[in-house]
């Protein structure tokens, strides 16, 4: 996406910040994230603000919208937004002021004291009620990844058993039910630990959902990191409410989300993609070997 420094903007835009904040002056523009025109951190007189926008109606001014209803879901845990709102200019625009936070990404390599502080806080948000957000089950619905993947990459796909890794996936959706809160994309860049002080960033697609779900997300996370499945998986089981999911459960969420990521490490790829297609393929030829 096109990303906008603070003088590019339409005036209209500029001038509504400005009604919220006061003048301000520039911190710095960021850099990081692939889905808002806007990501820069603000100073006025009374506090330092981070702020987002999108132009244009797209998913991606859905997920900022997400990122500003999060706050309340996860009181303490997700940023408060301190405003937001709608501006006509060139085009519409949705602009979102957060809280500013200063923090550093968690550190997930196998001897890290970081993977205490990763436990402690999955541990509040699977307490946490996901209230109106989306049910995974719904944004799950379609489970033919791998079969899509295999048209895709054929070559890539030779030697894998596409028909055993569609049949795992295929009551995927119901087994990921459930009204706890999820973040769905949990890794080392979304937490912002300061001494203490631990957040989670970046609510642009949270869930409803089965409350291990953003555990197992971890699990994948942690292979990508250099852990051993079995290793991954150890530490995943010492998250409380792990436990809640059944091997069929866990076995299926794995291969549906080795299929989903493969799929999209061919046809929309990212940086990293592949290493973490990798990471979740791994996981799930592990569980399927139980």
């Amino acid at each position: 996406m096109t990303r906008f420094k603070w003088h590019e903007l339409p005036d209209v835009v500029r001038e509504s910040v400005q009604s919220h904040l006061g003048p301000v002056t520039v911190v710095r523009h960021v850099e990081q994230g692939q889905n808002c025109n806007l990501a820069l951190v603000l100073r006025s007189e009374e506090r330092d603000v981070f702020l987002k926008g999108v132009r244009g109606v797209s998913p991606q001014m859905r997920w900022l919208r997400n990122e500003v209803e999060a706050g309340p879901l996860a009181p303490g845990v997700a940023p408060a937004a301190c405003f937001s709102e709608d501006v006509d200019a060139d085009a519409l625009w949705f602009v979102a002021g957060f809280e500013y936070l200063n923090g550093r990404p968690a550190d997930l390599s196998p001897e890290s004291d970081d993977l205490n502080v990763v436990r402690s806080v999955l541990a509040k948000l699977n307490s946490l009620s996901g209230g109106s957000t989306q049910p995974l089950t719904i944004r799950w619905a379609k489970t033919d990844w791998w079969q899509k993947f295999a048209v895709e990459a054929p070559e890539r796909a030779d030697g894998l058993d596409i028909d055993e890794l569609t049949a795992a996936c295929r009551h995927t959706p119901e087994l990921v039910g459930g009204d706890a809160l999820l973040h769905t994309d949990l890794h080392e860049h979304q937490f912002m630990i300061d001494g203490d002080s631990v957040r989670v960033i970046d609510w642009g697609r949270p869930a409803s959902g089965a409350p291990w779900v953003d555990t197992a997300f971890m699990v994948v996370r942690l292979i990508a990191a250099g852990f051993e499945p079995r290793e991954a998986e150890v530490w995943g089981a010492s998250v409380p409410r792990w436990s809640t999911g059944t091997e069929h459960a866990v076995t299926a969420f794995a291969c549906y989300v080795a299929g989903l990521w493969a799929y999209r490490a061919v046809t929309t790829p990212f940086p990293g993609a592949t290493r973490l297609s990798d990471a979740a393929t791994a996981y799930a030829h592990f569980r399927l070997a139980r």
